[in-house]
């Protein structure tokens, strides 16, 4: 029995051309900033993005954390979506590595509102931490890969300029919004001064982040990188990989989120609790309160029919889609699934 690996986009593999890629690939240090292949993949995705200045990173969750130690000062206050990657999966890194304070604001499927940022920008107060930077997420996991528009990135924008603070795009999954609204992945990321974005989730390759910005950010960037353990040496072998996905797995991202649609719709039919219209790329999220089971034991039954997918609550499973995912699969997998529940 093949198993359909639904827990995230995170699990695929190279195919034989991204791996004949990355064989090929030229390489020499980058530290020294002497990989081509490197400097090819940081040139292209700044032209992508419309930003001066590219760095390569390990992973995503480094480069949101170099973007946080580059912007912000120790004791500094960081705004952010209340279930935001940065706050809830990066391992508690802006604080304990950075010394800054994670401010939670609720947003609306995951965007925040300028109004709910202003509120909570710091006044200049003895008594309280200096607000050093506003975070948003495109798109947004934990609201099962929600969206946020231009001009809402715009709205937030003008709020950072208003205060004189700088706005920062964790955007592991860019291109998904991009795609999904139809639009330059330049437009979206136009209106904030630093983007954080991962080509090992959608886009397929086996490693590696991008963090974008202006030339004066990212030089001081490359340093801190370099502070974290960030500097790869001979890293065109796998700047090769994120090379090919940007050439070849950014418009079949449409094919995940319709995948995902198709799935959501079967997990509905099954009494799964789920807004369709949060299905927006390629994350599904639903509820399992009126199946009468908890998101833990129905991880555990599906596993054992080789359906996997996350629980990421007592209540809240997740499922995602991605290139090895077919439609043929996702009937599969809502088949075992309904046997399971029956």
């Amino acid at each position: 029995m093949k198993t359909i690996d639904l827990r995230s986009d995170t699990i695929t593999t190279p195919c034989d051309k991204m791996r004949e890629a990355m064989y090929r690939a030229e390489v020499g240090d980058d530290v020294y900033g002497e990989d081509p292949t490197a400097n090819s993949l940081e040139e292209k995705v700044a032209a992508l993005l419309g930003k001066e200045s590219a760095l390569y990173v390990p992973s995503g969750t480094q480069g949101n954390l170099i973007a946080l130690l580059t912007h912000c000062k120790r004791g500094d206050e960081v705004i952010l979506e209340a279930e935001s990657h940065i706050f809830m999966y990066e391992v508690g890194g802006m604080s304990a590595l950075g010394g800054l304070i994670p401010r939670r604001v609720q947003g609306v499927h995951g965007a925040l509102t300028p109004e709910n940022v202003k509120a909570n920008i710091r006044e200049n107060d003895i008594h309280c931490p200096p607000t050093g930077l506003i975070c948003i997420e495109n798109t947004h996991n934990r609201a099962g890969g929600t969206v946020i528009s231009t001009a809402q990135t715009r709205d937030l924008r003008q709020v950072a300029d208003q205060h004189g603070m700088p706005l920062h795009l964790d955007g592991a999954r860019i291109f998904n919004a991009a795609v999904a609204l139809g639009r330059p992945v330049s437009e979206l990321s136009t209106p904030c001064h630093s983007i954080s974005l991962c080509l090992s989730k959608g886009l397929g390759a086996p490693v590696g982040s991008v963090l974008l910005g202006d030339s004066e950010f990212i030089a001081r960037a490359r340093k801190v990188r370099k502070m974290l353990g960030g500097g790869m040496r001979q890293a065109g072998i796998i700047a090769a990989a994120g090379l090919f996905a940007l050439t070849h797995n950014v418009e079949r991202l449409s094919d995940d989120h319709r995948r995902a649609c198709r799935l959501a719709l079967g997990l509905s039919d099954l009494k799964f609790e789920l807004s369709l219209e949060s299905v927006q790329t390629n994350i599904v999220m639903a509820n399992t309160k009126r199946l009468g089971v908890s998101a833990f034991i129905l991880q555990e039954r599906l596993s054992a029919v080789g359906v996997k997918m996350l629980s990421m609550g007592p209540d809240t499973v997740r499922f995602v889609t991605h290139l090895h995912v077919t439609e043929h699969g996702i009937d599969e997998a809502l088949a075992r699934i309904r046997r399971v529940l029956s």
